[in-house]
This record gives C-alpha cells, structure tokens and sequence, in this order.
C-alpha cells in the first residue's frame, strides 16, 4: 500500500511539472507574439492619422499616406472572395455530403494538402506564368485575384467542409423523414446550421488574404496609378474598379519601401502602414471569433 501511494504521488508530481513547463512554453509564445505586436504598434500607431490613410503615396518627398494601396486591399480581397467562396462552398458540400471514399476523393483531399502546403511566393510565380503571360492578364487585379484563389482554396474548402461535418447526423435523417431531397436537406437545413463556422473561416481567410504580398508582387504589380472615383467602367486603368490596372496593396507597399528606400520618410511610413497592417487583419481575427459566437446564439437562441 506503501508503494502505491508513492506512485500515486509521483505520478502528480509528474503531472503538476509537466502541466506546469507546458503552460511556461505557451507564456514564453505568447509574450513573444505579444512583444512584437506591441513593438509595430507602438512605433507605427503615431504616425496614423486621416491624411495619412487617405493620401497617396509619394516616391521623393515626404508627407505620402497609404490611401490607394488601402483601397487595392480591400478591392482585391473583395475580387478574391467573390471568386473563392462559391467553389470553396461547393467544394466543401461534395466533400462532406456527396462524395465516396475512393480514389478520386482521395487525390482531391491530396491535392488540397498539396495546395494548402505550397509557399505563397510559388502560387505568386505561378499566377505570374499562367495569368499574367499565357492569359495575358499582365499586371492587374484579376491577376491577382485568381492567384490568390489558388492560395485561399485550401483553407476556405476545409473549414466548409468540417463546418458541415460537424453539423449532427440526426439533423440530416429529420430532413430527409420529412421528406425533402438531400439536396434541399442540404441547402435548407445544413448549410444553415453550419452558417456560423462558415462565416468565421471566410472572416479568417479575409485576413490571411488582406495581409498576402509575395503572391502579389509577381501578379497584382508594384505600382499604384491614380484612381479616378468618377469613372466606374471596369475596363478602365484608372477606374477604382478596374479589374485590369496595377494594383500595388499595402503588404507589398510595406515591402517595396523598404526595399527601395526612395521615400525620405520612408521608415516612418513604414512603421504607420505596418500598423494599419496589423490592426486590420486583428480586427478580422476577432470580427471572426465576434461574429461566429453572435449568428450561432442568433441561430440556435442559446
């Protein structure tokens, strides 16, 4: 009896020493992610005001903002969305509702751990081969918005899919009982309930996009032309809307700056755009987390 309870005791003592190193890693991960999120804010949130976010750059004087490269964000990843979603919902309803274990699943799981795996620097020299020279796209939004599909596939196609799968199967059998079509089991019951988890991935991938430069720089171009807000027609380079201008984004913006090193106050831009950078991709992280908990209580009426 003795000897159990030594056991019983080292046994917790084991436990409260191995507990107590793996909450001592997350700290030391979080303090670091937290000292360099601190560290860009700090320097870069001085440096925020209106002109600054709605101004256009300049090359060799002082005094640039980040307001065009703000709106090529935010447009290209409007672009991306609209073209990634629908084949990422289809997608993920196949794969969790249709689809049979064989082989051709088997290579379409494959082949979204392939792209999900692949550095977006190689999605950016792939859109640059194929958009950019064979369509002969060139530099521009579409460009960019088809490679960045590429790259957003993977993420977006498995959160629809787990966000149906883990919907519960009785669900699907009180659908059918009353007798709708899987199809409109699907659609009408399904889709909705997994509308929350949805939501947040599509959030998420929003601000993995928003924050993208090396796929961008080999296919949405460096540089970003004067916008006229009066003219609409898509087809124009100066058009806001235009899907084939340049379009240089503020992750790229952030990167040719200080790679160049022609603005005069070209840190202290720097430093703001960065800023700006991480605020907003945080804001998607907890819009995501905020929008998920608010629709599933709105849904469930918990």
């Amino acid at each position: 009896w003795e000897e159990r309870s030594i056991e019983i005791m080292n046994a917790k003592r084991s436990d409260k020493i191995a507990t107590g190193v793996l909450y001592a890693v997350a700290g030391v991960i979080v303090l670091i992610l937290a000292s360099l999120l601190l560290y860009i804010l700090v320097r870069g949130i001085p440096h925020i005001n209106w002109e600054f976010l709605t101004s256009s750059s300049k090359a060799y004087q002082e005094g640039g903002g980040i307001g065009i490269q703000l709106f090529n964000s935010l447009y290209l990843l409007l672009v991306t969305m609209i073209i990634s979603f629908p084949i990422s919902l289809g997608a993920g309803i196949y794969l969790s509702e249709y689809a049979k274990k064989n082989w051709l699943t088997d290579i379409i799981r494959t082949s979204i751990e392939i792209l999900s795996s692949l550095p977006s620097v190689v999605v950016g020299l792939f859109g640059f081969l194929v958009f950019v020279i064979q369509f002969g796209y060139g530099f521009s939004i579409i460009s960019g918005a088809l490679a960045l599909t590429f790259f957003n596939l993977p993420l977006l196609t498995r959160n629809v899919e787990e966000s149906l799968q883990a919907i519960h199967y009785t669900q699907r059998e009180a659908g059918l009982s009353l007798g709708l079509s899987r199809w409109e089991t699907v659609t009408r019951i399904i889709v909705p309930e997994a509308t929350p988890g949805i939501l947040t991935g599509v959030i998420l991938s929003s601000g993995r996009i928003f924050g993208e430069a090396a796929a961008l720089i080999y296919t949405a171009g460096q540089s970003a032309p004067a916008l006229d807000f009066t003219n609409w027609n898509p087809l124009s380079v100066s058009s806001p809307i235009g899907l084939f201008r340049q379009a240089e984004t503020l992750a790229v913006h952030i990167w040719k700056i200080n790679t160049e090193g022609t603005m005069p106050d070209g840190a202290q831009v720097s430093a703001g755009a960065s800023a700006v950078l991480i605020i907003a991709v945080l804001l998607f992280n907890f819009g995501a987390r905020a929008a998920g908990k608010r629709l599933y209580k709105k849904m469930t009426s918990a």
